[in-house]
C-alpha cells in the first residue's frame, strides 16, 4: 500500500483515537479540554511577546534558544510521558502489511494533528516574525517553520521507536516517575538563569545562542536571521543541515521501525547469566551489620535503588540539595549557611517511612511485636538515610565552602548540617507512626485520595518541628558570630551540632518506637490505602 492511500487513513484514526479517548470518561474530557485551552492561551500569548521582540537588539538570542529548548522537549517527552498519545506505540502495526518508509510518512502526517504540534507552530511562527526583515527573508521563514516542525515531531517520533520496548514495558512506565526531576532540576536552573539575565540583560544569551543556531532545529530561525542580515550563504548552510537533520531522522525512525516489525520481543527474557547473577548479589548483606538491623537497611536501600518512585524522590533531594547552595556560590550571592539545604532535602526522605513500603507493609507488621522491634526497625531506617545523607551533605558543605573562600565558617556550617539532619529523623520517625499516608504505585500522585492533609501534616508540620528543634544550635551559632570573642570559639558548633543532633535522632526514636508498635492496624490500612 502506497504512502499517499495510508496517509489519509492515519490522520483519520488519530482523530478517532482522540475523539474515543475523550468519550471514555467526563473527568478526562475536562481534563483535556482544559489542557488544551491552557496551552493554546499560552500559545498565543508566547506569539504575541515574540512578535514584540521585532526590532530589539537580542531578539535572534532570544529565539534561537526558545527553539533548541522547544526540540529538546521534543525529544524527551516520549521518555516521560509515553502514554500520552497512544500512537506512539508502532508495535501494534506489525501485523499490518505495511512497508516501512510508507508508515513513516503516514505517521509523520498524523503527528502534526494534536495541541502540542499547534504550540509549536505558533512559537515557529513567532520567532520567524520577531527575526525576519523583507520579503526574501519571511519567504526563508516559511521553510524554516515548515523544516523545524517537521524536525521535532520525527525527533520525538524517533525517539519513541528506539526505546519503544522500554516505554511500554512497566520499568518503561516507572520511569515517567522521574519526570518529577525533570521539573525541579530544570525550574532551579531556569530560576537562576533567569536571575543572571535580570542582572546582565538579554546580552548573557548570545554566546549560547552562537552555538545553538547550527544545532537543529533552532538552526532553522538562524538561517532566517542570517537572510535578514543578508548572509544568504550562511542562511543556506543553516537550512542544509537542518533539512540533513529531518532526513536523518526519518532514516533513523525507517530502521527502528524495520527492526520493530521484524524482529521478536525478547526485552521481557532475562537471560539466565543476569538471574544467577541477581540470586548471588549478596554483596551489600557483607557490609551491613548482622541481624534485623542490616536486613532492614538493606530492604530500605533497595527500595532506594529499585522502586522508582523512592529512587525519583531521593534523586530529586540529591539534585536540588546540591544546586540550590552551589549555583548561588558560583553567582557570588550564596552563603555557607546554604549548604544545609543538602540535609534539609534528604532528611525529608525519612517522613512516612511505612508509606513507602506501600501495602508490603504488612510483612514488616508481623515481624513487629514489641516497641523493642519497632525501635530497631526505625533505628535501621535512620541508619540507611544516614549511610547517604552523612557522606553528602559533608560533600555538598565542603564543595560550597570551596566555591566562596569561606573555610572559617565550615565547622558552623556542618554542625548546623548536622543538627538540622538529627532534627528531621527525629521528627520524621515520629510523624511516620503518627501520620502515615499510602503512596499510589501507578500515576504521577504521590498521595492517595483523600489523604492531602496527612500528608500535609506530616512533611510540613515535621519540617516545623524540626526548625524548632534546631534553635538553640542556631542560637549558639548567632551568638558566637555577633560576640567580641565568639569567633575563636565557632568550631565548636561541629561537634556541638554533631552531638546535639545524634541525641534528637536518639530521642526521636525512643518516643516514636512505642507508638509505631501501639498503632500497628491503623498504620496498615493508611498504607494500603489505594
Amino acid at each position: 500500500m502506497s504512502a499517499d492511500a495510508i496517509t489519509p487513513v492515519f490522520v483519520r484514526l488519530k482523530l478517532s483515537l482522540l475523539r474515543n479517548g475523550l468519550r471514555q470518561s467526563g473527568g478526562r474530557k475536562a481534563a483535556y479540554i482544559t489542557s488544551a485551552v491552557f496551552a493554546l492561551l499560552f500559545a498565543a500569548l508566547q506569539l504575541i511577546g515574540l512578535i514584540a521582540l521585532r526590532g530589539h537588539a537580542h531578539a535572534e538570542s532570544v529565539v534561537v534558544l526558545a527553539v533548541a529548548v522547544l526540540g529538546l522537549g521534543w525529544a524527551v517527552m516520549p521518555l516521560f510521558f509515553p502514554s500520552g498519545d497512544e500512537t506512539l506505540d508502532p508495535t501494534r502495526l506489525v501485523m499490518l502489511p505495511l512497508r516501512p518508509r510508507p508508515l513513516v510518512r503516514a505517521l509523520l502526517t498524523a503527528s502534526l494533528v494534536g495541541i502540542g504540534p499547534l504550540f509549536t507552530l505558533c512559537l515557529l511562527v513567532g520567532s520567524v516574525v520577531a527575526v525576519a526583515r523583507g520579503g526574501a527573508a519571511f519567504a526563508a521563514g516559511v521553510v524554516a517553520v515548515v523544516l523545524a516542525l517537521l524536525v521535532c515531531v520525527a525527533l520525538a517520533r524517533a525517539v519513541a521507536a528506539a526505546n519503544v520496548r522500554l516505554l511500554t514495558s512497566r520499568k518503561g512506565r516507572d520511569l515517567a516517575v522521574l519526570s518529577g526531576l525533570v521539573i525541579a532540576v530544570g525550574a532551579q536552573i531556569v530560576n537562576f538563569g533567569a536571575q543572571r539575565i535580570g542582572a546582565s540583560g538579554l546580552g548573557e544569551l548570545d554566546p549560547a545562542a552562537g552555538v545553538l543556531q547550527w544545532v537543529p532545529p533552532a538552526s532553522a530561525i538562524g538561517a532566517v536571521h542570517a537572510v535578514s542580515e543578508g548572509s544568504y550563504g550562511l542562511a543556506a548552510a543553516q537550512l542544509a543541515l537542518t533539512a540533513g537533520a529531518l532526513v536523518a531522522l526519518l532514516a533513523l525512525w525507517s530502521r527502528h521501525l524495520t527492526r520493530l516489525m521484524t524482529s521478536p520481543d525478547g526485552s521481557t527474557l532475562p537471560g539466565a547469566e543476569s538471574a544467577a547473577k541477581e540470586r548471588s548479589s549478596t554483596g551489600l548483606a557483607r557490609l551491613l551489620p548482622p541481624g534485623r538491623t542490616g536486613t532492614v537497611m538493606e530492604r530500605s536501600l533497595r527500595y532506594v535503588w529499585r522502586d522508582p518512585k523512592t529512587k525519583a524522590a531521593w534523586v530529586t533531594s540529591l539534585a536540588i540539595g546540591l544546586i540550590v547552595p552551589v549555583f548561588n556560590a558560583w553567582q557570588g550571592t550564596g552563603s555557607v549557611y546554604f549548604a544545609c539545604f543538602a540535609a534539609g532535602m534528604l532528611g525529608i526522605q525519612m517522613y512516612n517511612q511505612f508509606g513507602q513500603d506501600t501495602s508490603a507493609f504488612w510483612i514488616v507488621a508481623m515481624t513487629i511485636s514489641s516497641t523493642r522491634d519497632a525501635y530497631v526497625e526505625l533505628r535501621a531506617r535512620a541508619y540507611a538515610l544516614l549511610l547517604i545523607t552523612l557522606p553528602y551533605a559533608t560533600l555538598v558543605t565542603v564543595l560550597t565552602t570551596a566555591m566562596l573562600g569561606d573555610w572559617r565558617r565550615l565547622p558552623e556550617a556542618l554542625g548546623l548540617s548536622f543538627a538540622l539532619l538529627g532534627a528531621m529523623l527525629a521528627t520524621g520517625a515520629w510523624t511516620s507512626a503518627r501520620f502515615p499516608y499510602s503512596i499510589p504505585q501507578e500515576g504521577y500522585k504521590n498521595v492517595a485520595p483523600g489523604q492531602t492533609g496527612l500528608a500535609w501534616i506530616s512533611i510540613f508540620g515535621g519540617m516545623m518541628a524540626a526548625a524548632l528543634l534546631c534553635a538553640p544550635v542556631i542560637a549558639l551559632t548567632i551568638w558566637l558570630n555577633v560576640s567580641a570573642d565568639g569567633e575563636d570559639w565557632t568550631w565548636l558548633l561541629l561537634p556541638a551540632g554533631t552531638v546535639y543532633g545524634a541525641g534528637l535522632t536518639a530521642a526521636g526514636l525512643k518516643l516514636a518506637a512505642p507508638r509505631t508498635a501501639r498503632r500497628l492496624p491503623e498504620i496498615l490500612a493508611a498504607v494500603s490505602k489505594g
